[in-house]
């Protein structure tokens, strides 16, 4: 998990976003984080600490002055013990006290004490964020190192008001959290990773081909996420409208036979993570022009053939991988099916996901899934697909240490 073993210190000012730090607690923890807050007065004019409490399972600090947490420096311990400090909401109020080194309560003073990376989420109306003051304290706070997510722009809780302002959501934030702590770490330097992406297209004739639906945009994260992480990637995309992902060696590919002959030339290698939608079947023969319609006349049978397999052929290859991630889109039985390919195709482990209509994964930019292992099940929340990615980046580099 991506924020195993970290410790977050969440501050929560005040502000009407406070209530979202409730599900941003849940969603750091979810990723493995331990998370200690700590709450402003005006803070708990919108959430409750026992809520707060609930949700971290752990101590609320709220006080500067409290004789039980201050006994040993508590606020000085609470800016050191920790391996980042994020604040959200970061009201203007709050972000102006850290800009001028004011330390009048326990937020402002851990805020000047901590020499840990810190992330600020501002949430204000967009008239204060806009507001010369509030931008130059951003700047002095950018200029000190601190790191920024959002604010975003959208309806205000006013009402006839929008503008940026909004704090981000709760997987913004986690995402940012991750990608702060991950900084400069690159725990798959000096792997080679092979991603394919994207759909196959098997002609029928020079204007029509057999397809399944896929944007690509899964497997295309994948790749970035891995290079992110250090490796070195080739991705094999089929027909995409979508572009090149940065920092990756992309080769483009239509038919499921060229997609196999680019896969194989680049074994061996350390990662192989098989997103792409191949299509099951070809045309035996393809015609060389156009087939035209004839009036009253039925189409002629097209005589189809199997595709190469390319998870199985690369999970049995002689080069095999040392990690082989295979996917599975189903619209039924999703972790019965997912099951049964990994042991078929010879995966370590199999991404399964439920593709039905209703679901809108074809061509979204959300997902859903499943991870199937020999260690068992582990499901997924619902998320963006660059955030399937990044954990799933996260869980192969994982792997390999291990």
């Amino acid at each position: 998990m991506e924020l195993s073993g970290k410790r977050i210190l969440l501050i929560i000012s005040g502000g009407i976003a406070a209530y979202k730090s409730l599900d941003l607690i849940r969603r750091l923890r979810e990723r493995g984080g331990e998370v200690r807050p700590l709450m402003t007065k005006s803070a708990q004019e919108f959430v409750t600490p026992l809520a707060v409490g609930a949700l971290s399972s752990g101590h609320v600090y709220t006080e500067l002055f409290s004789r039980e947490d201050e006994q040993d420096v508590g606020h000085i311990r609470l800016a050191r013990d920790c391996d980042l400090v994020l604040v959200a909401p970061a009201t203007a109020n709050l972000m102006a006290k850290v800009a001028h080194g004011l330390a009048d309560d326990l937020a402002s003073a851990v805020l000047l004490a901590t020499d840990r990376p810190v992330l600020l989420a501002p949430a204000m109306n967009p008239k204060m964020w806009d507001a010369a003051p509030t931008r130059r304290n951003v700047d002095i706070l950018k200029r000190d190192g601190i790191s920024f997510i959002g604010p975003m722009a959208g309806e205000m809780a006013e009402s006839n008001e929008a503008g940026v302002g909004r704090m981000a959501e709760p997987l913004q934030i986690a995402a940012a959290v991750i990608d702060l702590l991950n900084a400069g770490a690159k725990p798959l330097e000096g792997r080679t990773a092979i991603v394919t992406s994207g759909p196959t297209h098997e002609p029928i004739d020079p204007v029509r081909y057999i397809a399944n639906r896929s944007s690509g945009r899964q497997g295309h994260a994948i790749a970035a996420a891995l290079a992110k992480l250090g490796a070195k990637v080739t991705l094999v995309s089929g027909p995409v409208t979508i572009p090149d992902p940065v920092g990756v060696t992309t080769v483009h590919v239509e038919t499921a036979s060229e997609m196999l002959e680019a896969v194989t030339s680049q074994l061996p290698a350390d990662i192989a993570v098989m997103v792409a939608a191949v299509a099951d079947w070809r045309v035996v023969s393809s015609a060389d022009q156009k087939i035209k319609k004839q009036p009253g006349e039925a189409p002629s049978p097209l005589q189809l053939a199997e595709n190469p397999d390319i998870l199985k052929t690369v999970g049995h290859h002689a080069k095999r991988p040392k990690l082989v991630v295979g996917f599975a889109a189903e619209t039924q039985n999703v972790e019965e099916n997912g099951r049964a390919k990994l042991e078929r195709k010879g995966a370590d482990v199999i991404v399964a996901n439920d593709v039905s209509p209703e679901t809108g994964v074809m061509g979204g930019n959300r997902n859903h899934v499943k991870i199937i292992s020999a260690q068992g099940i582990d499901e997924w929340p619902d998320l963006a697909k660059d955030e399937v990615a990044g954990r799933l980046a996260a869980l192969i580099a994982s792997k390999l240490q291990s």
